[in-house]
């Protein structure tokens, strides 16, 4: 009943019937995987415009007013916008702590815009473990421009490179003295560097330190995406003219080498075997009884009799044999 009105609610374009799809497909009740294939699939076809950003970087570099700014720029010009704001997760309720949303509430109002918290839940890449669902649902409603902006935890913030057509790694000045460690990770991953309270001092530093790095990793190889260092300060507005030139350029830079393609290919496949692998872990638990084989034979495994890891195979054993029946 549940995933009809919502189906309803979606093909009227309902902004409720999408927080309601999103929040089925959070807490992954039962059915939400019937809904998202029904959801998807024939809104598959008007969902290949969608444009994705991701943002990413350090706590408080000010990604959220960046966000918001964007958000400004993109309705000025006609375009809808869905976010996703994935946050640290409560430790009471599992809920998103921090509730990004109330940092963008002068964009609310919007009805072309559409703002979900999420929280991480667990997931150490920086992203809702249902990120990319979640995404997939906004493009499939019609948002011309889906923007992620993730929990800003360092090196594990890697993840957002795979959700994302392009990448955007926020930082500001005083990151000068954290680019050495954050340089095998995050700072590998950016299609577009942003320098954000840019007013602040040690920005010019920092940024030829940003452009001199970009170049080595670049090297020789000819044709290549070189990620630009862009100014900004996200509170004024200062620099997000060019930082949107940037998006669009890096676009554009996809489209014409056919990356955007691969990208795309790379992120359904992932999603398949993501989506495989919860099922294969639900059927492993559930239809072949893994619990119940467990607490049968845990005081073995306690007493000395047998280990964890002959445990584990007789589990694979009975899924085995259950499998050929």
């Amino acid at each position: 009943m549940e995933g009809g009105a919502i189906l309803e609610g979606l093909a009227r374009r309902d902004p409720a019937a999408l927080a309601r799809a999103i929040s089925l497909v959070e807490n992954r009740r039962e059915g939400f995987e019937q809904v998202l294939a029904r959801a998807l699939v024939p809104r598959a076809a008007g969902a290949t415009a969608g444009r994705r950003t991701g943002l990413t970087g350090p706590p408080g570099a000010g990604k959220s007013t960046l966000t918001e700014r964007l958000i400004r720029h993109y309705r000025a010009h006609g375009e809808s916008v869905g976010v996703i704001a994935v946050d640290p997760t409560s430790a009471f309720t599992g809920g998103a702590l921090l509730g990004d949303r109330i940092r963008m509430e002068s964009s609310e109002v919007d009805s072309g815009v559409f703002i979900r918290s999420m929280a991480t839940r667990g997931s150490h890449g920086g992203l809702a473990v249902t990120t990319e669902e979640v995404a997939q649902l906004l493009e499939a409603f019609g948002f011309a421009q889906v923007l992620i902006e993730t929990v800003g935890v360092g090196q594990t913030e890697l993840d957002i490179a795979g959700a994302a057509d392009t990448t955007v790694v926020v930082l500001v000045p005083e990151s000068g003295d954290a680019i050495q460690t954050l340089k095998a990770g995050v700072m590998e991953i950016a299609d577009i560097y942003v320098l954000n309270k840019s007013d602040r001092p040690g920005a010019d530093k920092l940024r030829h330190e940003i452009e001199i790095m970009v170049s080595m990793r670049r090297g020789s190889r000819a044709g290549a995406w070189e990620p630009p260092v862009i100014k900004t300060v996200a509170t004024t507005g200062e620099g997000i003219g060019e930082l949107t030139g940037a998006l669009e350029g890096h676009r554009a830079y996809l489209e014409t080498s056919g990356m955007l393609v691969a990208r795309r290919k790379r992120r359904v496949e992932a999603l398949t075997r993501a989506v495989l692998t919860r099922a294969l872990e639900r059927w492993v638990w559930e239809a072949a009884r893994a619990d119940e084989i467990i607490a049968e034979r845990l005081d073995d495994v306690l007493e000395g009799r047998q280990s964890p890891y002959e445990l584990a195979q007789a589990v694979i054993e009975q899924v085995k044999s259950g499998a050929l029946e």
